[in-house]
């Protein structure tokens, strides 16, 4: 069932619309304003389980889920308009509505344009929310205006545009409600367009340092990491230069060292580059605002430079000393190993000599075998020819078989021989 007060509020809307990504206009504020801005990290969160949440809103509207099947739609409600995008890797929701009577700590449910539980119910994880309060007065006025709203304690607060026709505070703390709060004070007569333009630019600009700041937590967790990995390499690499222990058992923990280094590059590489880009997002912002300093008053941009830009520069460090650590194993990786190929090289031409020894000592005693060939096929061709000369002398032939046996002796040896060479040249120099 759907709440009571999502049902009111589904009735009082007016009308829904998406636009392409590229195409999503700036908002137009009327002055005074109060916007609530909401930053939900997907973490597993579908388009889909997004638009069925806004749908509890736009059922008043009789429209269909194809009809929000979109990145971008803005729904206009009885008393404001909710801006739903959805980007890379959060959403956020903004609630425009007129500024409203009652104390703006009281119970939201008196003045939200929507129903507390249908925010509370959005889903994935909520990493901003941020309450922007846009008045219309002298600027010269801005800081107790902003001090009434901001309540005592420290604040930061900027003058902003080339005219410096605004003021911006803020104490970046959250209320009792969990909303961080901002004030701009901007001159009467400040267009809708202008008011609207300066909202969309502080909006975006926590959005991003909030984003930016999420590197922040996983940088300090490989801080120790990186120490105990940098301070193995170097016992490694002095157990290299040292030839303490045997090379295969360093290359075995280099190896390892590198699959655990390219595991946490491969994992958190691309939460650092993301942290990067936002930094240069919030960095562009800010630089929209053209801020300018008042007397005694911390800006925006110093206020970022000493608290945001520290932890954006430990980021870098951690994620250049993890690609760093990369190389480095890799060298030394490469320097082992041309050390072990090159005692692999030298084994192997010891057993490269032993195995020549080894073949000169056969073919020696091939030769010498061949020699004793000769000799044994010469006793059996003579053997045979002695048959030969018996059977002819049998025959009549005045021939003594001894006689002839020893004539043809060296004929013999020599025809074995002879042709034994011709088998040799054919098998070895064909």
């Amino acid at each position: 069932m759907q709440p009571r007060a999502n049902r009111k509020v589904a009735a009082a809307a007016a009308y829904v619309f998406k636009e392409r990504p590229q195409a999503r206009p700036l908002p137009r504020i009327r002055l005074p304003a109060w916007v609530m801005h909401l930053a939900v990290r997907h973490l597993g969160t579908s388009r889909e389980e997004e638009l069925a949440h806004l749908r509890l809103l736009a059922e008043g509207a009789d429209l269909e889920l194809e009809g929000l099947a979109g990145d971008f739609l803005r729904l206009r409600l009885g008393r404001g308009l909710l801006r739903w995008e959805r980007h890379t890797e959060f959403s956020t929701y903004t609630l425009v509505q007129g500024l409203p009577e009652t104390p703006l700590e009281g119970d939201p449910a008196l003045w939200l344009a929507v129903d507390p539980l249908w925010l509370r119910g959005i889903p994935g994880r909520t990493i901003l929310a941020l309450e922007l309060i846009l008045v219309p007065g002298p600027v010269e006025e801005g800081l107790e205006v902003a001090r009434r709203w901001l309540g005592p304690g420290p604040m930061v607060a900027s003058l902003i545009g080339r005219e410096q026709y605004g003021l911006v505070a803020t104490d970046f703390r959250a209320r009792a409600s969990g909303l961080e709060r901002i004030i701009a004070v901007l001159r009467p007569g400040t267009t809708e367009t202008r008011a609207g333009r300066v909202a969309m630019r502080l909006l975006e600009m926590e959005t991003y340092r909030m984003m930016a700041s999420l590197g922040f937590p996983v940088a300090r967790e490989l801080l120790g990491f990186l120490q105990q990995a940098e301070r193995r390499l170097a016992e490694i690499t002095a157990e290299i230069r040292d030839r303490n222990r045997a090379d295969a058992h360093l290359l075995d923990e280099l190896e390892a060292l590198a699959a655990e280094v390219e595991h946490l590059l491969a994992e958190h590489t691309s939460r650092f580059g993301a942290s990067r880009a936002y930094q240069a997002l919030v960095q562009e912002r800010l630089a929209e605002l053209r801020e300018a300093p008042i007397p005694g008053v911390q800006t925006l941009g110093e206020f970022l430079n000493r608290r945001f830009r520290p932890a954006m520069t430990t980021v870098d460090s951690v994620a250049n000393r993890l690609l760093a650590l990369s190389e480095r194993i890799a060298e030394a990786t490469a320097l082992l190993r041309t050390r072990v190929d090159i005692a692999l090289e030298g084994q192997n031409q010891a057993i490269l000599a032993r195995i020549q020894k080894g073949q000169e000592m056969q073919y020696r005693l091939q030769r010498t075998v061949e020699g004793l060939s000769v000799a044994a096929i010469s006793y059996y061709v003579l053997g045979l020819l002695g048959y030969g000369f018996k059977a002819l002398k049998e025959a009549g032939l005045p021939l003594a078989p001894e006689v002839a046996t020893g004539l043809a002796l060296p004929l013999v040896v020599l025809g074995v021989w002879g042709f034994m060479r011709r088998i040799h040249r054919q098998l070895f120099h064909p």
